[in-house]
């Protein structure tokens, strides 16, 4: 009774495994279709807005805003999956590799971007989530201006640099160690120390076992020969060029956040243009 069982429990695996694959090749057949049909409709909208100029001024407003309402409709919905997705960038592939972060459905798409603007840490791994996080929106559709996330680039940079500066001296500016004694107290964990350690270390490790003094497996022990030249280059780095660095950083920053805001604003004011034309239009249709 029990063999009988067995057959009829391995027979019910293999249907399942059967129809499993029958399915996963029907579903690859039918969202192969749709991809193509969404790439074709995509370069179809982009062929037909890069022909208005050539239009009637007096309704090249109308077909803009009907293709506007055709890119949304496919870009806005589930059709945004079968569209050709854009590459990782190369934060994405340094930290995650080559992996597919494409969500195929609208709802978990809508919810990355509701996890991104909830999301709220530390200040160095904030900064560097919010990047990870706002590459992978990229890939999935999202109309993120890329400034913000060079921006976060350089904000991480900053908080590294940072958290090696020096608090003493400067008797004048005594708000200003005060914040960066708490700020260093805060951030516990420096990861630009942490970055040149782990790099200052394996090159140690490196000259030791190219002269035979430590084998693979060991560790660093007290070898400093052939560190000088890089040694030079981290010592600045660490205590002398912090403030110039992080300076630059913060005047980088304040103008691209100023002209991207600007820039914000200027859309704004003609798309507010664009649809108080259109409203005009259907007030006074018979006009002109």
């Amino acid at each position: 009774m029990s063999r009988d069982g067995d057959a009829r429990s391995l027979e019910a695996a293999r249907e399942l495994r059967e129809a499993a694959a029958a399915l996963v090749t029907r579903h690859a057949a039918a969202e192969d279709v749709l991809r193509r049909r969404a790439a074709a409709l995509e370069a179809d909208l982009r062929r037909l807005q890069g022909s208005l100029a050539g239009l009637d001024p007096s309704t090249v407003d109308k077909v803009e805003e009907d293709l506007g309402r055709a890119k949304v409709a496919i870009t806005d919905s589930d059709v945004a999956s079968f569209l050709p997705s854009k590459r990782n960038g190369k934060f994405l592939m340094k930290f995650i590799g080559p992996v597919n972060v494409r969500v195929a459905r609208k709802e978990d798409r809508l919810k990355i971007k509701d996890e991104y603007n909830n999301y709220r840490a530390w200040l160095l791994f904030l900064y560097t989530s919010f990047a990870l996080r706002e590459n992978v929106l990229i890939v999935n559709g999202s109309d993120i201006r890329p400034w913000w996330i060079y921006h976060h680039y350089l904000a991480m940079v900053m908080t590294l640099v940072s958290l090696t500066w020096e608090i003493k001296g400067q008797p004048d500016c005594s708000s200003k160690q005060k914040g960066v004694q708490l700020f260093l107290r805060w951030a516990i964990m420096q990861g630009i120390a942490m970055h040149l350690q782990n790099r200052y270390q394996r090159q140690r490790l490196r000259t030791r076992i190219a002269l035979g003094k430590a084998k693979r497996m060991d560790v660093v022990a007290g070898e400093t020969a052939g560190v000088e030249g890089q040694l030079l280059l981290l010592y600045p780095v660490l205590f002398v060029l912090q403030v110039v660095v992080c300076g630059i950083l913060l005047v980088v920053m304040a103008v691209g956040n100023f002209v991207n805001a600007t820039e914000t604003l200027i859309l704004k004011l003609r798309f507010k243009a664009k649809m108080k034309r259109a409203k005009s239009r259907q007030d006074h249709p018979h006009q002109n």
